[in-house]
């Protein structure tokens, strides 16, 4: 990317702070000759990310057979209120990831797939049944190294024409927080059965944002 090159980042720890946050990712591919993109749950295990779904998925099996993917996430900030409607912006980090996935071997996909669940619920994992032979035969878990990505951060204030920093317009930053609300009961939950304490933590904690 070369607009705005000063937004670029180079460094791997920045890359794995994002890609810890934020687990909707938007996965783009080609295939039966059209561009494709779709939404799905994405975790990272040391350096490669994860990603899983059905075995009945079409652009899974796509994925699996080493279709050539990008990967892209991206957090919302803050929103950058300038003077005029052109200088106004967002404050944001996203990555894109490129690169092929592969399936997680049997012996493995187990594991794989507590790590998805810790990523999302923590301590989730260990609270709930083990996967039976039959789910996890219906699932495919893949993995794509991290090696060619690239990441760009926006942090900055607003950047007025010096006539509209003299004008009366207001002028600004205003953060953006996602935090996690009250948990709500499955309607056929039985009762007797409180709220776990993974669910308990992640509700009580914001989601961290960048400054």
């Amino acid at each position: 990317m070369t607009r705005l090159p000063e937004k670029g980042r180079s460094d791997l720890a920045e890359l794995h702070a994002l890609l810890d946050e934020v687990h909707l990712a938007h996965i783009g591919l080609v295939t039966d000759d059209s561009p494709f993109v779709v939404p799905t749950g994405i975790a990272r295990d040391g350096d490669q990310v994860l990603v899983h779904g059905s075995t009945g998925s079409r652009w899974m099996r796509s994925v699996a057979a080493g279709t050539k993917v990008c990967v892209a996430v991206t957090s919302l900030d803050a929103v950058v209120v300038a003077r005029s409607a052109f200088e106004s912006s967002f404050h944001y980090r996203s990555a894109v990831l490129f690169g092929r996935f592969s399936p997680v071997p049997d012996a493995e996909k187990e594991g794989a797939l507590d790590l998805l669940v810790e990523a999302l619920v923590p301590g989730r994992a260990r609270e709930v049944r083990r996967s039976t032979a039959r789910e996890l035969a219906a699932t495919l878990v893949l993995s794509m190294p991290i090696e060619q990505w690239s990441l760009r951060v926006s942090q900055d204030w607003p950047d007025d024409e010096e006539a509209d920093v003299e004008g009366p317009a207001w002028a600004g930053v205003v953060p953006v927080a996602t935090r996690y609300g009250v948990p709500q009961p499955a309607p056929d939950l039985r009762d007797g059965i409180v709220v776990p304490a993974s669910v308990r933590a992640l509700s009580a904690q914001p989601r961290p944002t960048c400054p």
